[in-house]
């Protein structure tokens, strides 16, 4: 093996699970074309997987044979190395609270960067735009309870507002309260009207 496919694979290997790589990480070993070839070569022989236009992952080798990474590592290594705030979709915020039984089928992630398909092995995952708001409050319980009752909708939020109120930590749901300004009109008001029945 020449001595690119060698380093892009010894540093992909170095990385955690759900590490992703980029072309342009190894423009110091070679021109584009060449790291590109280097790539799809690695691809071929399944010593990485491709998951977007030009960002790849190692494959998890154990004795059951190689899978794919975790969605949820491949997302947050994606988060981490573009910069972008990702976090779980509202349907998994809202089961996750305890506001719906529903288990979402698909993998849905919100970010801050642009919408895009991800390819791990059989499964694709979507990462979808959000507007700044939903992920204002970040991925604690707070920023949790707002892409919840945004996925909930209009008509749910009062009960799902009860709940939330009994369920989350008294300074997550102060969090909460204070950052009505920055939701949607009806989000914002159903939280008021909440937090002065206390």
């Amino acid at each position: 093996m020449s001595t690119l496919p060698t380093s892009i694979l010894s540093h992909a290997t170095s990385l955690p699970e759900g590490g992703v790589l980029s072309p342009k990480e190894f423009l110091h070993l070679g021109n584009r074309a060449a790291i590109d070839q280097a790539l799809s070569r690695l691809t071929r022989e399944g010593k990485l997987l491709r998951v977007a236009r030009g960002t790849y992952v190692t494959p998890v080798s154990s004795r059951f044979g190689t899978r794919a990474p975790s969605p949820e590592k491949v997302v947050h290594a994606l988060a981490a190395h573009s910069g972008e705030v990702v976090t779980p979709h509202g349907a998994n915020s809202a089961n996750a609270l305890g506001l719906t039984q529903q288990i979402p089928v698909r993998e849905v992630y919100l970010t801050s960067g642009r919408t895009r398909k991800l390819k791990l092995g059989r499964s694709e995952i979507t990462v979808k735009h959000a507007p700044r708001w939903m992920l204002a409050l970040g991925s604690g319980q707070a920023g949790a309870a707002v892409r919840a009752l945004a996925w909930m909708g209009p008509s749910h939020v009062r009960e799902s507002l009860v709940a939330l109120r009994r369920t989350l930590p008294p300074s997550e749901w102060r969090t909460l309260t204070s950052a009505r300004a920055a939701l949607p009109s009806w989000m914002a008001r159903a939280i008021g009207e909440e937090a002065l029945r206390g």
